[in-house]
């Protein structure tokens, strides 16, 4: 049976296996090998991916606590334009000698294997729905411009079509001519 080959977010905790108390750090800096995240952002293929990790030796296995530091790149949800912005997250998970129960995460071949643990951890704390700042006031629902670059003039009220006919007839009033059945008041 041939052994599987580590992957770059596995890590060889032979030193610290079985050994509860002992404790280690290490950085990883990896290139995503995918896009991580679907939606209007995600992490792009070959974006660095900085992890921070603290590996500590228990009784049940090995507990990996760290930290992600990557950017993330997409549309904001409100006016389309191009976003892109950092993302930092903590993840702590414990990776269990095998044994006989079932666990998502084991030791395997004295490694551990930070990929799926920090894909994961990434993806969830990307933004729903992102914005270029937080006053983003989007798009206009008329024109389909973006308001954050308009001109600035003021657009005219869209006209209801039941009264769009009412265009055609001329706008100009003559003010000073008497109306029929109203008597002149003014005082001389």
């Amino acid at each position: 049976m041939r052994k599987r080959r580590p992957g770059p977010f596995a890590l060889n905790i032979r030193d610290i296996e079985h050994r509860a108390g002992e404790m280690r750090q290490e950085t990883i800096d990896v290139s995503a090998a995918e896009k991580w995240g679907e939606g209007l952002v995600a992490v792009a293929e070959g974006e660095n991916v900085h992890v921070r990790v603290r590996l500590e030796s228990v009784h049940e296995g090995i507990l990996v606590s760290g930290k992600v530091d990557t950017t993330y790149e997409g549309l904001c949800s409100r006016c389309l334009n191009d976003v892109a912005a950092p993302v930092e997250v903590e993840f702590q998970e414990l990776f269990a000698y095998p044994g006989d129960e079932a666990t998502d995460f084991e030791v395997q071949d004295d490694h551990v294997d930070l990929e799926t643990l920090v894909r994961d951890a990434i993806v969830l704390s990307l933004p729903f729905q992102p914005v270029c700042q937080p006053d983003c006031p989007g798009l206009d629902p008329a024109t389909g411009e973006r308001l954050t670059g308009s001109s600035g003039e003021e657009q005219p009220e869209p006209i209801d079509p039941r009264w769009a006919g009412l265009q055609d007839y001329p706008s100009d009033h003559d003010d000073d001519a008497p109306r029929v059945g109203v008597e002149n008041t003014e005082k001389s």
